[in-house]
């Protein structure tokens, strides 16, 4: 996996735009998290908290803490039936764990012919780095399939069903609290081959509900990985490696959110745009020695108020949902040279896009539908501003390694948009 990018898409994901079954699960709410079994965890003041820890355990951080014990409660879904054979999963998370607590995420599955794997750990997080180090767990393999970064890929007979458990844990005697407000599961597939991934009756409704947000550009500060090329290497050092924190960093921004003084002062202060430095300390996963974790990049934006998703979606339609509803979606995608062409103010005629992996943040639609995006791999802030065509973009970004992946911020008062009706929900 390059640093850049993000989780390894599942072998055989589609092979034309559309053809994408995906659905999103979520837990917000007492309500919600009521269907699930607490052991040592309550619901109070709006969050899951750890209330009276069931257990305690040693957890020995292989990056530099040492071993340490831990105080701990747990939360555990139902299974949840997927409505078709998934490929993947992807959790996201809101959640607040200062530094003295920390948060893992833990995955059981039913796979096509009934049997039962895992559990499989897909995060150990906790906001800072000062007492633990956040991480994902590497080698993690069997026959129901493998963890690759922050996605569980499914094995050769697929996953029907799951259950996704949290463990709330603090160290011993602190008074530290953990909260966990929110928990999403994004699972995908492709749609069998000569089959398409809508009934017809969605298709035709996504066909009329295309264009809704075509000559709408929102106003998201630009903000390029290459500027920062060299700086912070104990966090993979800037440039080609930093697109997540460059792309959630110009999402926090754009609702008026970020760190303040007080939080950048370790940085240099000659730095053209510290809160993308910030940012990738935060998201840095210690597992995978990368900023490109999906779910660690929306998890750092509950710091500032912000809810995150990490999401699959179907098709470019699906993007100007978000667009008209005031909401950017950030895009992972790669192209081969040849694939994908553009302009910008940094681009020479010609030019063609060639990388392995990249985040982009869709910020809007031309009036002819074409794709307005702020892309962190330019020269400098001013130069992200970029246009893609329509189709070149929709196909490399559903049947690259992204396979319609996103992720989403927003203030927790503001609405996502309206889900299509008669579909599985993908938000």
């Amino acid at each position: 996996m390059s640093a850049a990018p993000g989780p390894v898409a599942a072998g055989g994901m589609p092979s034309r735009a559309g053809a994408l079954r995906a659905v999103l699960h979520r837990w917000t709410g007492e309500e919600a998290f009521a269907g699930g079994t607490c052991e040592g965890t309550r619901w109070h003041d709006g969050a899951l908290r750890l209330a009276a820890p069931v257990g305690r355990a040693p957890y020995d951080d292989p990056f530099g803490h040492g071993c340490l014990d831990w105080e701990f409660g747990r939360w555990t879904s139902p299974w949840t039936r997927l409505p078709f054979g998934a490929f993947d999963l992807i959790p996201s998370w809101t959640a607040d764990a200062p530094d003295g607590t920390r948060l893992e995420v833990r995955l059981q599955i039913r796979d096509g012919g009934g049997t039962e794997w895992g559990w499989y750990v897909l995060a150990r997080w906790c906001a800072g780095d000062a007492v633990v180090h956040r991480a994902t767990v590497p080698g993690q393999i069997d026959g129901g399939g493998r963890v690759e970064v922050d996605t569980f890929l499914a094995g050769p007979r697929g996953l029907a069903s799951y259950r996704i458990s949290v463990v709330l844990a603090r160290r011993p005697g602190g008074t530290e609290q953990i909260a966990l407000s929110g928990l999403r599961v994004a699972a995908s597939a492709p749609a069998p081959q000569g089959e398409p991934a809508m009934s017809p009756d969605a298709a035709a409704r996504a066909a009329a509900s295309s264009g809704v947000a075509w000559g709408t550009v929102l106003d998201v500060p630009g903000r390029s990985q290459g500027v920062h090329a060299g700086h912070c290497p104990q966090w993979d050092g800037g440039g080609e490696a930093w697109a997540g924190p460059a792309c959630t960093a110009m999402l926090v921004e754009y609702f008026g959110r970020g760190p303040d003084a007080a939080d950048l002062a370790w940085l240099d202060p000659q730095d053209p745009a510290p809160q993308v430095d910030f940012a990738a300390r935060q998201v840095f996963d210690y597992g995978y020695r990368g900023c490109g974790n999906w779910a660690f990049n929306v998890a750092y934006a509950a710091r500032f108020g912000l809810d995150g998703l990490v999401l699959r979606l179907s098709s470019l339609t699906d993007v100007e949902r978000f667009v008209a509803a005031g909401l950017p979606v950030a895009t992972p995608l790669s192209a081969r040279s040849g694939e994908l062409s553009g302009a910008g103010p940094d681009l020479a005629a010609g030019y063609s896009y060639d990388t392995a992996g990249n985040i982009l943040v869709v910020r809007g639609f031309t009036i002819a539908g074409d794709v307005v995006v702020n892309d962190p791999l330019s020269a400098s802030d001013d130069a992200t501003h970029r246009v893609y065509p329509r189709a070149a973009f929709e196909r490399v970004w559903l049947t690259g390694g992204a396979a319609g992946a996103a992720y989403v911020l927003r203030p927790r008062d503001r609405p996502l948009p309206p889900r299509p009706p008669g579909e599985p929900p993908r938000w």
